[in-house]
């Protein structure tokens, strides 16, 4: 067999794998959490972006939702913005959030829909804030003083908690064969915008459309064991096992805590994949083996 053949081969076999769940997943809607390495090398960018095209062409619904934390640390240095840090949440005073539109809803929503679209997509950037698409609270954060022998309420300004999700601007885009790309930037029922956890908002909006799959793209190869193996199938009852003995801890808990909730409330499966990895998206939806962490509602995952 020639060298041309033996290529020609190997495409045939990927097609073969890829094939059932093509069928299997037509029509069905995929959250995608795009962050971390995948977002600043470009080689990943453009994979992510061809991922990201495919589903739509095979007849799937991706709706991308980013983050953009480093992005958004860059520039508050540049305009010598001091940034603190609360329990991993940047404080967001005005000036901050300012700097957190200008940064999420600007440039760097402007650039995944770019990327997107000159991969042959046809994308279409969101913030929360548009259709009052993502209704949002303040959200408190208590910490124990030992001072006081009690807990304490910390101000961290414009942080905010998903309050409730708009599905008409999604279904409308849907609908007309577009890519949502969204920004996770709320707006509380006074006008504030508020800054929100990318993965709270990807999870949530998971859980609002029913979607068939939340996707959180990451820095790490998926949840690993304690000896550092990836678990690469879990039901929900695991996971929570693996909380409660420690195995899951850090800042891992709360992208867990976050898969965890959308699939106990109907998301069919939840990914924690290694966003490092080219077409790390197309690996875990369309081959057997897949590139992270499967978390669903069944006892026996396949």
């Amino acid at each position: 067999m020639s060298l041309s053949q033996k290529k020609a081969m190997k495409i045939a076999q990927v097609l073969t794998e890829a094939l059932p769940y093509i069928q299997r997943f037509t029509n069905k809607t995929v959250v995608v959490k795009f962050g971390g390495n995948a977002m600043i090398d470009e080689e990943l960018q453009n994979s992510f972006a061809r991922d990201i095209v495919l589903m739509k062409l095979v007849g799937m619904n991706p709706i991308v939702v980013h983050g953009g934390g480093p992005q958004i640390g860059n520039l508050l240095d540049k305009l010598s913005i001091h940034s603190e840090f609360v329990d991993g949440m940047r404080v967001t005073d005005s000036a901050t959030m300012d700097v957190v539109e200008m940064v999420l809803g600007g440039t760097v929503n402007k650039q995944i829909v770019s990327l997107i679209n000159r991969n042959g997509g046809q994308a279409i950037g969101i913030t929360g804030k548009d259709g009052h698409l993502i209704n949002s609270k303040k959200l408190s954060v208590s910490r124990y003083n030992p001072a006081m022998k009690a807990s304490e309420i910390i101000d961290i300004g414009h942080v905010g908690e998903v309050k409730s999700i708009n599905t008409d601007v999604i279904d409308m885009l849907i609908d007309s064969n577009f890519i949502p790309v969204i920004a996770p930037i709320g707006v509380g029922e006074d006008g504030n915008s508020h800054n929100i956890n990318a993965d709270l908002v990807a999870g949530k909006l998971a859980e609002v459309v029913q979607a068939e799959k939340l996707m959180l793209l990451t820095n790490v190869a998926g949840l690993q064991d304690k000896e550092g193996e990836v678990l690469t199938g879990l039901s929900t009852e695991q996971v929570d096992g693996l909380i409660e003995d420690g195995t899951i801890y850090g800042g891992m808990l709360p992208k867990i805590n976050c898969a965890l909730d959308a699939v106990k409330a109907g998301v069919t499966s939840a990914h924690i994949i290694d966003g490092r990895v080219a077409h790390a998206v197309l690996l875990e939806i369309f081959t057997d083996t897949g590139v992270g962490t499967l978390i669903t509602n069944s006892k026996v995952v396949s």
